[in-house]
């Protein structure tokens, strides 16, 4: 780490490092040497307030200018808000490219050798800490964060065009207030130049019953020419629901039918979406409502909406098949084997698309076995796209992706799942779908595994499978996105908490030497402060290594033998001096007969920080006390002479706060200023490495807390 003067031109590339500027000095002058070294680009974010700093700011407006003189380009990538819209308009003449996403944070910079970010952007401001780095790895994963967020991101004319032509900031909310969704249903309806819905025959009855009224205020603008009108689609089925659906026929509102509703019904206008997951039966009020006016939203359940109409049958027909009891057909066939043949001809049938969810990764192998893996690639080969999700469980995974790699023309994603799937769904060319039920998902063949099929022929039925598989497709493209994202983040921040801790050891050693020479107090106190300093960064950088060996399951333990007494006495002697400043009384109440077999330095890991919370959080009573004590238990089943140890660090200081509790032992917990809240997250994960448990409650008395923790002990060892 560099708080000196800003290197030239030259050196700031010559070697590799990592460091963390401080001061405005030192941070813009870094900054106008990256911008220097810019040969080919320059990709940059930041938030809401740094457009004003590019502008105002001459070092980086000409900075900019210069960078897009040379012909390099500059890509960026801000939060356009109302109050920065001008000077995001004058940033469009800086970059070769600006866009917009909704609350950045903080900024990065990468140019091709060199890699900046801050956290501490102030409106108009220069820059007053920055991170620096060369270092290949960090500057490649600083391209790849920035890659991710532009192809998010959207056109800052867009943007700007959105904010000018007034169009309300993005907000998704679900609403669980009654008057709230009420009033969302009648904005939506009486804001509207056009309406689309999509929901059960129960939701055309609860606006029947609600809000008729509104709605005739919209036939009656669609009657003068002044509202495009509504189009509804709806699953009409019984004779008892062609009554409703005609008086809103003769209303003047389109509605078409489709075989079932997707798994949610929507309401949809050009400014608004509603959308609920309840059926809605009888007409009944919804108790919960999806409601958003982000374009994404309305851009999406538009797509399905038109989708759903074209596949969709004219009210009017449908009523007639209704009442002349002209119904479609469902086929259910309960013979596995002719299940499979059918399935077959159904497939040979697809001209455009294959969709396939498997019910398991026993499933996937069944289907390499009998064939069918090989039968889809031919026919993805002649131009039939076939996609296949996999859920994946850990018993039979290590066997697929071999398997995987010979089908090359088949797209396959594995599917996390946290319950069992017991069914097995293809989809043909959104037209038709079969249903197969796993009755033995632990069978070798289908034939023994596969329960009874349903076969639905039926576009409307097809889509709304489709939709629930493109949307778990997704999910697995995300999941796959966020393994390598926090893959890409345990690295960064293994490498940092590396350079963080290496220079550290010789700023302490060296500074513990000069203190001991010099003879001004003067100087030693303030040798003092950096000797502090050095060993909290010290702290900090160990607990970022050891919660990254906890999340990669790499927390080695080097068991021995040891009295847990003297552990005590040495940590008592650590914090001797903070014990007598807040005037605390330290009680331990410890048989010489109490020995663990277990970690030392770890253990008296977790002992140091207990006790360096009590004595934080303990306030300058007239008398302060911190306890230790260490009880011994027989487990239930003894018959290896198992036992349990109990020790509790029991204070009188100001206990825990009752919102804390459920995130107590969460990482980044934390109440002070003091530490980013690893201690009791790295402890707790300590004693479970152990095979033990730690807990926390407050004093009955109401003074204070105690944190406690077991550990299984063997006699044998003990």
């Amino acid at each position: 780490m560099n708080n000196g003067d800003s290197p030239s031109h030259d050196d700031s590339i010559a070697k590799k490092r990592t460091e963390i500027l401080y001061g405005a000095e030192n941070a813009v002058g870094r900054g106008i040497s990256f911008m220097k070294n810019v040969k080919i680009k320059m990709d940059i974010t930041f938030d809401y307030n740094a457009p004003s700093i590019v502008i105002d700011i001459p070092q980086y407006t000409n900075g900019y200018k210069d960078i897009l003189r040379k012909g390099a380009k500059i890509r960026c990538i801000t939060e356009i808000t109302k109050d920065n819209i001008q000077y995001c308009k004058k940033l469009m003449d800086l970059v070769s490219e600006l866009r917009h996403m909704d609350s950045m944070k903080g900024g990065i910079a990468i140019n091709e050798s060199e890699y900046m970010a801050t956290t501490v952007l102030q409106e108009s401001q220069p820059l007053t800490e920055v991170i620096y780095s060369n270092v290949k790895e960090v500057v490649d994963q600083g391209q790849y964060i920035f890659d991710t967020f532009w192809r998010n991101a959207v056109s800052a004319k867009k943007k700007i065009r959105d904010i000018e032509e007034g169009f309300d900031s993005v907000k998704t909310e679900v609403l669980e207030n009654q008057n709230e969704i009420k009033k969302a249903v009648i904005d939506l309806a009486l804001k509207s130049n056009d309406i689309c819905i999509c929901t059960t025959i129960g939701g055309i009855k609860l606006i029947y019953d609600n809000f008729l009224d509104t709605y005739k205020e919209v036939f009656k603008k669609h009657r003068n020419g002044e509202h495009k009108g509504v189009r509804w689609i709806t699953s009409i089925n019984h004779l008892t629901d062609i009554e409703l659906v005609r008086l809103f026929l003769k209303e003047g509102v389109k509605i078409r039918h489709v075989k079932s509703i997707p798994f949610h019904s929507f309401a949809l206008s050009d400014k608004m979406l509603n959308s609920t997951v309840e059926m809605m039966k009888e007409g009944g009020m919804i108790s919960s409502l999806l409601n958003s006016n982000d374009r994404l939203y309305l851009g999406h359940y538009n797509t399905m909406f038109k989708e759903l109409w074209i596949t969709g049958i004219d009210a009017k027909e449908r009523i007639k098949d209704i009442e002349e009891s002209n119904f479609i057909n469902i086929d259910i066939i309960p013979n596995p084997s002719e299940s499979l043949k059918f399935v077959f001809q159904i497939a040979q049938s697809a001209s455009k698309e294959i969709l396939v969810l498997l019910s398991s990764t026993k499933g996937f192998l069944r289907t390499e076995n009998s064939g069918g893996l090989n039968s889809l690639n031919q026919m993805a080969s002649n131009g039939i796209k076939v996609r296949v999700l996999i859920p994946s469980d850990s018993a039979n995974w290590d066997g697929v992706n071999p398997i995987k790699s010979n089908y090359h023309h088949i797209e396959f994603k594995s599917l996390q799942v946290s319950m069992q799937f017991k069914i097995g769904i293809i989809i043909v060319d959104k037209e038709k779908s079969i249903i197969f039920e796993i009755r033995d998902d632990t069978k070798d063949n289908f034939m023994e595994s596969l329960g009874l099929a349903l076969h639905i022929e039926g576009k409307s039925t097809a889509l709304s499978y489709a939709t629930v598989f493109d949307s778990l497709w997704k999910q697995a493209e995300m999941y796959q996105q966020l393994q390598t994202h926090d893959l890409m983040r345990k690295e960064f921040i293994n490498i940092a908490a590396h350079e963080l801790r290496t220079p550290i050891q010789p700023i302490l050693g060296l500074t513990e030497l000069v203190m001991k020479r010099t003879k001004d107090n003067e100087q030693k106190e303030l040798l003092g402060i950096v000797i502090s300093n050095a060993n909290r960064l010290k702290k900090l950088s160990e607990d970022i290594l050891d919660v990254t060996k906890i999340e990669s399951n790499s927390l080695d333990l080097n068991k021995e033998k040891f009295h847990f007494k003297d552990i005590v006495v040495d940590i008592v002697s650590i914090y001797r001096k903070c014990l007598n400043q807040k005037n605390i009384e330290f009680k331990y109440f410890i048989s010489d007969e109490d020995f663990l077999y277990a970690d030392k330095n770890r253990i008296t890991q977790v002992i140091s920080n207990l006790v360096s919370n009590s004595i934080k959080y303990t306030g300058k009573e007239a008398h302060n006390v911190i306890s230790i004590t260490v009880e011994t238990k027989e487990t239930k089943s003894n018959s290896n002479g198992n036992k349990t140890i109990i020790i509790s660090v029991k204070d009188n200081g100001v206990g825990i706060d009752k919102n804390t509790f459920p995130k107590l032992f969460s990482k980044f917990q934390t109440t002070s200023f003091q530490g980013i809240g690893l201690g009791l997250y790295i402890c707790k994960s300590i004693i479970e490495a152990h095979g033990g448990t730690m807990s926390a409650k407050n004093n009955e008395d109401g003074k204070g807390a105690t944190f406690s923790f077991s550990l299984p002990i063997m006699v044998n060892n003990c």
